[in-house]
């Protein structure tokens, strides 16, 4: 008989927690012996309302100290993991920078909440464990580190990535997310928000144009998305800056903000 290895224990130990308090952190050392990580964040999105965040592990403080100030209030409506629910992605494992709108790393969304978590990479396992419900592991590289995953355990990931998803699915299946997520309904909210708040009245269009825009995406891709071209996407933010009184993306994440989260 062979002896067992960390991860295997770990594993084992995982399993056995199943359906109990402390499953999140079972699965996060198990998780540890197979892919080092300096933090991980287990987080569930619902179609109508925030997100819940399950379990928050991190060597370096700056990793979740904006989570519920800023994330859970309304700063996921723009992040590139939160997409992946909203379009129902395959099960599986996804990395931050596989996944992100082609100018995400140049938006304020990133330069002023996402660089200051100090990650540096970060893989999602993406799960389904009840109606309108996706359940994140997240598993990322931080500071502490300084470093990103390798290729070869990119590979592990993926080859663990339907246990992962097994388990979570298994232990979260009690949470239900009713309604229908819609688009609609957040650029809705954020147009009487603007207006209630700053007298901005902005065309459905015009509040499509800027969530995207912050989300990080180019004229280019969110031509692609809204199906006109990129020079009537210049048009449109022409006309968002001039409604808002502003000149730049730092302006409008600062204006917008606040009223994401309705």
């Amino acid at each position: 008989m062979g002896v067992l290895g960390e991860a295997e224990k770990r594993l084992g130990e995982a399993i056995a927690a199943l359906g109990g308090d402390g499953f999140a952190r079972a699965l996060a050392r198990w998780l540890g012996a197979e892919l080092r990580h300096d933090n991980v964040t287990v987080i569930a999105y619902f179609q109508s309302r925030a997100p819940q965040a399950i379990l928050t592990r991190a060597v370096a403080s700056e990793v979740h100290r904006n989570m519920e100030s800023t994330y859970l209030k309304g700063a996921y409506l723009l992040d590139p993991f939160h997409e992946l629910h909203r379009r129902r992605a395959a099960r599986g494992v996804y990395r931050l920078t596989d996944i992100a709108p082609d100018q995400f790393h140049r938006n304020p969304y990133f330069l002023d909440y996402y660089a200051a978590t100090t990650l540096v990479d970060e893989l999602a396992f993406v799960a389904y464990p009840g109606a309108g419900v996706s359940l994140h592991v997240c598993l990322g590289r931080d500071r502490s580190s300084n470093s990103r995953f390798t290729q070869r355990e990119i590979i592990r990931a993926d080859h663990l990535s339907p246990i992962v998803v097994a388990l979570a699915e298994r232990q979260w299946s009690e949470l239900a997310g009713p309604g229908e997520y819609s688009e609609a309904r957040v650029t809705r909210r954020l147009i009487d928000s603007l207006k209630e708040a700053h007298g901005i009245a902005l065309s459905p269009r015009q509040a499509e144009v800027a969530l995207l825009i912050l989300q990080g995406h180019s004229s280019v891709s969110i031509g692609l998305r809204l199906g006109i071209s990129p020079q009537t996407v210049k048009v449109f933010r022409k006309q968002l800056y001039r409604k808002c009184a502003i000149s730049s993306q730092a302006e409008l994440f600062n204006l917008m903000l606040p009223l994401l989260g309705g």
